[in-house]
C-alpha cells in the first residue's frame, strides 16, 4: 500500500463513506435482489400499507413497494450522476486544455464564455436551461451539467498553464510529439488527479440539483423511481405518513454527506504540501 493510499484510508470518515457508497453502489447494481417487486406496480388495496416482512418500508399512496423505489431510485441516481459528470470532464478537459495551449484569443473567448456559466447561481441555471430545453432524464443531465462544466474547464486551463513550460513537456514538443497526445499522456495524468478531487466534493452538489429538479417537476418524470420524484409524490402526504418523504430524503442525505467526506479524503492524500507522516 502506497504512503498516498495509506493516508486515504486512514480516516475513519473516509472507511465510513466508502462503506455507505458501498451501500448505495450495491443497492443500485443489485436492485432487482434487494428487491424483487416492481417499483412501478400500483395495487390501491395495499394503500399506505405498514411495514411488514414483505415490505419493510411499507407502501405509497399508490400502494407501490417502498422499498423496490428506494433501490432502484439508487440506480437511477448514480446513473444520472455519473452521466453529468462524464460531460463535465469531457467538457472541462477538452475546452480547459484547448485555452490553456491556444492561448491568445482562443483562450480570451473561452474564459469569457466560462465567466457567464460562472456568474449565475447553479441551481437556478439548471432551472432556466430545463425550462427551455424541457423535463425529462435527457434534459436535465444537460442542464446540469452545463451549470458544472466551466469549473472544470477553468481548474484545466490553470493546470495546463503551469505545465506546458515544463521541461518536459517542451523537450516532448520539440521531439515533434502531437499537441493530442503531448496533453493525453504528458499533461493529463497530474491534472485528472486534481479533477477526481473537484468531482468527488461536487458529486453530492449535482445530486441535490437532480433531486431538487425532479421536486419541482421539471427533472425525472413519475413514475420513475427517483428519490427526488419520491419527495414530490409524498409531499402532499407529508402530516399523515412523513416516513415516505423520510425515506428517500435519508438516502440523498447518506449520499451526499459520503460523497463529500470521500472528497475531502482525496483532497488531503493527493494534496502534495500535505505531511502524511513520510
Amino acid at each position: 500500500m502506497t504512503p498516498r493510499t495509506a493516508a486515504f484510508l486512514r480516516p475513519w470518515s473516509t472507511r465510513l463513506a466508502l462503506a455507505l457508497l458501498g451501500l448505495v453502489l450495491g443497492l443500485g447494481l443489485l436492485a432487482p435482489l434487494a428487491s424483487p417487486r416492481d417499483p412501478n406496480l400500483v395495487d390501491v388495496d395495499r394503500k399506505f400499507a405498514p411495514p411488514s416482512w414483505e415490505e419493510p418500508l411499507g407502501a405509497d399512496h399508490l400502494g407501490r413497494s417502498v422499498l423496490a423505489r428506494i433501490v432502484h431510485g439508487a440506480r437511477v441516481s448514480l446513473l444520472v450522476v455519473v452521466a453529468i459528470l462524464g460531460l463535465n470532464m469531457a467538457l472541462g478537459l477538452s475546452l480547459g486544455s484547448l485555452a490553456g495551449f491556444a492561448g491568445g484569443r482562443v483562450d480570451a473567448l473561452l474564459m469569457r464564455i466560462c465567466d457567464v456559466f460562472l456568474t449565475f447561481p447553479t441551481f437556478f441555471l439548471a432551472l432556466f436551461l430545463v425550462g427551455l430545453l424541457g423535463p425529462g432524464l435527457f434534459n436535465v443531465i444537460l442542464a446540469v451539467a452545463a451549470t458544472h462544466w466551466a469549473w472544470y474547464a477553468r481548474l484545466t486551463r490553470g493546470m495546463v498553464l503551469g505545465l506546458k513550460h515544463r521541461e518536459y513537456v517542451l523537450a516532448a514538443r520539440i521531439s515533434g510529439t502531437g499537441p493530442v497526445r503531448l496533453v493525453t499522456r504528458h499533461v493529463l495524468p497530474p491534472i485528472l488527479a486534481q479533477l477526481l478531487v473537484m468531482a468527488g466534493l461536487d458529486v453530492g452538489h449535482m445530486m441535490l440539483h437532480v433531486a431538487g429538479l425532479s421536486f419541482l417537476g421539471l427533472g425525472v418524470k413519475p413514475p420513475t423511481p427517483e428519490w427526488g420524484v419520491m419527495i414530490s409524490d409524498a409531499r402532499q402526504f407529508v402530516g399523515s405518513h412523513p416516513e415516505l418523504i423520510m425515506y428517500p430524503g435519508l438516502m440523498i442525505f447518506l449520499t451526499v454527506m459520503a460523497f463529500n467526506l470521500l472528497g475531502d479524503a482525496l483532497r488531503d492524500a493527493l494534496d502534495p504540501g500535505l505531511d502524511h507522516g513520510h
